[in-house]
């Protein structure tokens, strides 16, 4: 899905400046010519960079009164996971359909490119708990509107979106209706 986006962007450049800069990698020419691929590895691979992302996550949301972490599957797993340990909070998944063995609420969503589906455990939310969605990228936001909408049919309120990296431009934001936090927004001209 994220290749896909990333294949309308035509020209692409970080807002402002930030830390994290200089672990935000430009592929040129992927997944075809023209395009500026945007990715993540080198702040993976750093321990202190990722441990210090992940204590800027934490002081952020220390205050809220959060009762558990929610991931998207898959790359929200990898800042949910670890942003759940240090706050010592539950991780609760949500997963592409098919995954998870116990009952399920599910939600099926529109992608630039066709459909999706999302599904939860119906029990691993208690009704009103107050849950903040992880994910590593906001494009255009149907994915996290998903997300969103699955939570709160189980009970969930969403406190905030939050991803690694917003490609600002793609209307992703507007699109959420929901309070939403990118310490790296990188601009998208179509």
């Amino acid at each position: 899905m994220k290749k896909f986006i990333f294949a309308f962007s035509i020209f692409t450049h970080l807002v402002g400046s930030h830390w994290l800069d200089d672990y935000i990698a430009s592929i040129p020419d992927f997944p075809k010519p023209g395009i500026q691929f945007k990715c993540y590895p080198d702040l993976l691979k750093n321990p202190p960079a990722f441990k210090r992302l992940i204590r800027e996550f934490a002081d952020r949301y220390r205050d809220s009164d959060l009762d558990c972490i929610v991931g998207l599957d898959s790359r929200g797993f990898i800042f949910g996971a670890a942003l759940a340990y240090e706050m010592e909070l539950p991780f609760v998944m949500i997963r592409k359909a098919g995954k998870l063995p116990r009952k399920v609420e599910r939600i099926d969503y529109q992608l630039e490119y066709g459909t999706a589906t999302f599904e939860i455990e119906v029990e691993s939310l208690n009704r009103d708990d107050r849950v903040l969605i992880m994910d590593d990228l906001l494009a255009t936001g149907g994915t996290a509107q998903a997300a969103a909408e699955l939570v709160e049919r189980v009970g969930g309120q969403v406190v905030e979106v939050a991803c690694l990296i917003e490609l600002a431009g793609l209307g992703g934001r507007e699109k959420l209706k929901r309070p939403f936090y990118a310490p790296i927004s990188i601009e998208v001209d179509e």
